[in-house]
C-alpha cells in the first residue's frame, strides 16, 4: 500500500496543535525570563543552596540526639533552618573560605538576636501586649544602621532582626537560650556545607536591601543611622497601633517597613510600590494553593522550593517578583504547617500594606535622603 500524499493526514489536527503550542508556551516564557535575569545560572544555583541549607537545617533539627534533655518543647529545627536560610540569603563573597566565615557570622547573629529578644521581653511584657514587639525596633534600628559597616554589617543587622522575630514568634523565654545555641551551631553547618559543594559556580550580586546608603552630607548624620531611624520609626508605629486596636499579625507590617527603606526616598517609593505589588500577587496565589497544601503536602513543599529559587533570581533586580515569590512560600508553608485560617493568612498582603505605608511616611518625613548628582 503506497503512503498517501494527502498533506491532511500528515499534519496534525488544528485544534491538538494549538493546545500543544500553549502548553509549551508557559514552559518557553518561564525559560526565557530565567536565562535573561540568570544567564550563567548563578543565581539558581544559589536558590539551590538556600533550599538545601533550609532542609538540611530542618532536618538535623530534628534528631533525637539534638533535641534530647532540652527544657522546652521548642522546635530546633524551625529555627535553624530560618537562621541558615537567611544567613544563605544575605552571605555574598565570591570565596569559600570568607563565604564560610561570613555565614559562621551572620548564624552566630541569628542566635545572637534571638537570645537579645528572649533577654529583653520578658521585663517589656509590663508594657502591655504589644510590650515584647519594642525589641524588634531595635532590630529594625540595626537593619538599617549596620550598612555603614558594608555588605557583612548588613546582613549582620539583618540576622539579629531575623533572630529577633523568629524569637518572638516562637515565644522564646530565659530558659530556651540552649535551644537558641543548638540552633546556630546547626546552621552554620548546614549554611557551610551546601557553600563548599557550590564552589565558583556562584557569582553573587549584591542584595538592594544589604546596599551602603549613599554618600555622607556634611553637617547631618550618616545615612545610615537615618536610614536605622526611619526603619525603628515606622517599626514603633505598628507596636503603638498593636497596642491600641490589636494586629492579627503585626511582626509582618514591622518587617514590611524594615525592609523597604532604602538609600533615598525615591528608592523608598520603589521598593514600597513592588514590595505591595509583590505580596498581592503571591497571597493570592498561595491561597488558591490551599487545598493542596492540605491533601498534598510534598507537592507544596516542591513548590515552595521552587518559589525560594525564583526568589534568589529575582532579589538582585526584580524585588516585586522576589516579595511574591516569598509571600507564596511564606503562606504555603504555614498551610502545611497547619494553619488554615483564611483571615490570618490574608492578613499577610494588608499589613505589608501598612507596613510599606509607615516605612514611605518615614523616608519621606524623618530625614530625607537623597541621592546627589554625581
Amino acid at each position: 500500500m503506497e503512503p498517501s500524499t494527502d498533506p491532511v493526514e500528515h499534519e496534525p489536527a488544528a485544534p491538538a496543535a494549538r493546545r500543544d503550542v500553549s502548553a509549551k508556551q508557559p514552559f518557553a516564557a518561564l525559560s526565557a525570563w530565567a536565562e535573561r535575569v540568570d544567564p550563567g545560572t548563578h543565581r539558581r544555583i544559589k536558590g539551590l543552596r538556600l533550599v538545601t541549607a533550609y532542609g538540611l537545617a530542618a532536618a538535623l533539627g530534628t534528631l533525637q540526639d539534638v533535641t534530647h534533655g532540652l527544657p522546652r518543647n521548642v522546635s530546633v529545627g524551625t529555627l535553624a533552618a530560618g537562621f541558615a536560610l537567611w544567613a544563605s540569603v544575605s552571605e555574598a563573597r565570591t570565596t569559600r573560605p570568607e563565604s564560610s566565615r561570613d555565614l559562621a557570622l551572620l548564624c552566630a547573629a541569628a542566635a545572637f538576636g534571638a537570645a537579645l529578644y528572649m533577654c529583653l521581653a520578658q521585663p517589656l511584657l509590663g508594657l502591655g501586649h504589644a510590650g515584647p514587639e519594642l525589641t524588634l525596633v531595635t532590630g529594625a534600628f540595626l537593619v538599617g544602621y549596620l550598612k555603614r559597616f558594608g555588605v557583612l554589617g548588613a546582613g549582620l543587622g539583618s540576622q539579629i532582626y531575623i533572630g529577633q522575630l523568629m524569637a518572638y514568634g516562637a515565644g522564646l523565654v530565659i530558659a530556651d537560650l540552649p535551644t537558641i545555641a543548638i540552633a546556630g551551631v546547626i546552621a552554620m553547618l548546614a549554611s557551610i556545607v551546601p557553600r563548599l559543594l557550590s564552589g565558583p559556580a556562584e557569582r553573587p550580586a549584591v542584595v538592594a536591601a544589604l546596599s551602603p546608603g549613599p554618600p555622607p552630607v556634611p553637617g547631618r548624620p550618616s545615612p545610615e543611622f537615618v536610614m536605622g531611624l526611619q526603619a525603628a520609626a515606622g517599626a514603633l508605629v505598628v507596636v503603638a497601633l498593636n497596642a491600641w486596636m490589636g494586629i492579627e499579625e503585626s511582626a509582618w507590617a514591622i518587617t514590611a517597613c524594615t525592609y523597604v527603606v532604602a538609600g533615598s526616598a525615591t528608592g523608598t517609593v520603589q521598593r514600597v510600590r513592588r514590595r505591595i505589588i509583590g505580596t498581592l500577587v503571591g497571597v493570592p496565589l498561595a491561597l488558591i494553593c490551599l487545598p493542596i497544601a492540605e491533601h498534598a503536602p510534598l507537592v507544596i513543599w516542591f513548590a515552595a522550593a521552587l518559589a525560594m529559587i525564583v526568589y534568589a533570581m529575582a532579589l538582585p533586580e526584580r524585588y516585586d517578583i522576589a516579595c511574591g515569590a516569598f509571600a507564596f512560600t511564606l503562606i504555603v508553608t504555614l498551610a502545611v504547617s497547619g494553619v488554615h485560617s483564611i483571615p490570618f493568612l490574608a492578613a499577610r498582603a494588608w499589613e505589608t500594606l501598612i507596613g510599606g505605608v509607615l516605612g514611605l511616611l518615614a523616608a519621606m518625613f524623618i530625614f530625607p535622603l537623597r541621592l546627589r548628582e554625581a
